[in-house]
């Protein structure tokens, strides 16, 4: 009896046991929501990943090269964005900007802290059947003064407010589409009106199979003062290990007469 006691008591424990380990998986499953992982565009890039989850948080440094008819703009930046909770990814940004004259009689900006801004983003959709996700946000930029009137000016100069939409598709196991639109309202606090432009950002990827790599092309769009304008930037990530990647762009004006050739480059840790 002792013996039969005994050997059912070990079937009993075993049961459990690949139950128990069943369940935790299943448990671990359910608790992570659902999610496409999209290629991300590296110059418009995204408050956080489309379908963002829980405790994901990322770093970015960045620096941009601009080449215009009377000025050579050189930019940087630093980005940091993370979820709170599922879905919704949120971000601080500051850009700092200076300027270099391409001849003597040019009239070029002042050098600042040009800009600071506060970011959110929800993915209100997110459908893996489909490798589809969309998202709404809104980004609030502080326009600021530059250096050399920190003494004798408004340190905040006007704001620019930015609701927008993002809608992203995997087409098969390689290929990615995005657009992200939205109206931008500018303020200068010096003016009585608001003006609005609007900016229309579409990109294709191809993800390098079995890497976390790709290549692609961002075409960004804006009407600015009623004038069609845009930039088409081919552009190229390398993921170096699980939390370092670069992003290298290359910017090619197609319907803008004020800009020249670009180029911008991101440093992306995943914390």
């Amino acid at each position: 009896m002792e013996r039969k006691n005994l050997k059912n008591t070990l079937i009993y424990t075993f049961l459990v046991l690949i139950g128990s380990t069943g369940y935790a998986q299943n448990s671990d499953s359910i608790s992570l929501s659902p999610k496409v992982k999209h290629m991300e565009p590296l110059y418009i890039d995204l408050v956080r990943d489309l379908g963002a989850r829980k405790g994901e948080k990322e770093f970015n440094l960045g620096s941009d090269f601009l080449n215009t008819n009377n000025y050579r703009e050189y930019a940087v930046l630093a980005e940091y964005e993370f979820a709170p909770i599922d879905r919704l990814g949120l971000e601080i940004e500051t850009d700092f900007s200076f300027y270099d004259k391409t001849n003597s009689e040019s009239q070029i900006p002042e050098n600042k802290l040009d800009k600071l801004i506060l970011s959110a983003q929800y993915s209100f959709f997110v459908s893996p059947k489909y490798q589809t996700t969309m998202a709404i946000g809104y980004a609030h930029e502080f326009e600021l003064t530059d250096f050399n009137s920190y003494d004798s000016a408004k340190f905040v100069t006007g704001m620019v407010y930015k609701p927008f939409f993002v809608a992203a598709k995997k087409w098969g196991e390689s290929f990615h589409t995005l657009i992200f639109t939205g109206p931008m309202m500018s303020h200068n606090f010096d003016e009585t009106y608001t003006s609005v432009d609007w900016q229309i950002n579409t990109s294709l990827h191809y993800n390098i199979p079995n890497t976390h790599h790709f290549i692609g092309v961002e075409f960004n769009k804006e009407v600015v003062d009623s004038e069609f304008e845009m930039t088409m930037r081919p552009q190229l990530k390398l993921q170096l290990n699980e939390a370092f990647a670069v992003g290298l762009v290359a910017g090619f004006p197609i319907d803008n007469e004020k800009e020249k050739f670009s180029s911008f480059f991101r440093l992306i840790y995943e914390l």
